[in-house]
């Protein structure tokens, strides 16, 4: 007769690792890329490769100082994924010397100095982002305009000059600069400009009404939609995220309309699509059960409301994902599922 022996569980796998994740989490965020490259420039492209290079020197020396092999944690692109996210939501020609300290902060201080990998509590990249803006306000809020205002952007070679140099010879930078839409939306209100009358003033691109900060959270849509469809992030990440900002939102925009944007607006500025879809979605720093996963989300998509309405910057995410981190152990606690066999 013959016996069924089964192996030692687990008996499935989905095989799932690392490395094949966060390289998926990365081609996904190409074709924000490719539109931020179209609409700002090469800025972003030179800033990468700096990140690049910054992520590569620190990785070793910490690797080194804390005695682990250097081959299998500086191939598995967690940091790769930690200075792509920062660099996103640094200034295109903010001077070199930016996404070196971001990058070279996020690593050591949100990542090795707890443990590496698996360790951290607080997502790296946001911790170098908040460490960069809080220290260096004026660098981190020079932004370009995106090609449908500014009428031109300037090339790898240029934005290289810039970064390095900090001018380009016979070329005005103030022409192509200025503030974001949600850095105008504070400053119209601060001077009792209703946002009605602050985006009636807006120039905006000729296909489909979008702005170009508004494309590139459209192309971090497309890149996010095939994350889900792959099951390389949960669901409840972006839906309770965007869920609660939209409600919230429209709430508000309901009661004033002149004192609260629409929730399109909200939704399609800042970095709202790449908090959504490549930030919050951290699979470390995030709540790890399916109802803590969506209450996360729901938590920092309202303190994103708060901090831009009522906070000291105009876009939060960055302190509502730091601010959620803490709680998420407390999430978890009370989001646990029931054990299979639970009798009720």
């Amino acid at each position: 007769m013959n016996t069924f022996n089964p192996s030692s569980s687990p008996f499935t796998h989905n095989n799932q690792n690392v490395r094949k994740v966060m390289l998926k989490v990365q081609i996904a965020a190409f074709p924000a890329l490719l539109m931020h490259v179209y609409l700002f420039g090469y800025g972003i492209v030179v800033q990468w490769l700096l990140a690049l290079t910054t992520l590569l020197v620190v990785e070793y020396v910490m690797l080194k100082m804390r005695g682990r092999p250097v081959l299998p944690f500086i191939t598995d692109m967690s940091g790769l994924i930690t200075i792509t996210g920062l660099v996103f939501c640094i200034p295109p020609l903010a001077p070199w010397w930016i996404i070196v300290l971001g990058s070279t902060f996020a690593l050591i201080f949100g990542k090795h100095l707890y443990g590496g990998l698996g360790y951290n509590p607080f997502n790296p990249a946001m911790l170098g982002y908040v460490f960069l803006l809080i220290s260096f306000p004026v660098q981190m809020t020079q932004w370009i305009l995106p090609l449908d205002l500014a009428g031109q952007t300037l090339d790898f070679i240029q934005s290289a000059h810039y970064i390095f140099i900090g001018q380009i010879p016979g070329f005005n930078l103030d022409a192509i600069t200025g503030a974001t839409p949600l850095n105008s939306l504070r400053t119209g209100l601060s001077q009792g400009v209703s946002v009605i009358q602050t985006l009636q003033n807006k120039d905006v691109s000729m296909l489909f009404g979008l702005s170009g900060w508004e494309w590139v959270n459209v192309a971090f849509v497309v890149g996010g939609i095939g994350l889900i469809i792959t099951r390389s992030i949960s669901w409840q990440f972006p839906v309770g995220f965007l869920g609660a900002l939209a409600l919230v939102s429209f709430i508000f925009n309901q009661i004033n309309p002149e004192l609260y944007p629409s929730v399109g607006f909200t939704l399609l500025n800042g970095g709202t699509m790449l908090a959504a879809f490549f930030i919050i979605t951290d699979p470390v720093t995030a709540s790890t059960t399916p109802k803590g996963r969506f209450i996360y989300a729901c938590g920092i998509g309202i303190l994103v409301y708060v901090i831009r309405n009522w906070g000291a910057f105009p876009d939060g995410i960055a302190f509502a994902i730091l601010l959620m981190n803490i709680a998420v152990p407390l999430i978890d606690q009370y989001t646990q599922p029931r054990v299979f066999g639970h009798k009720v």
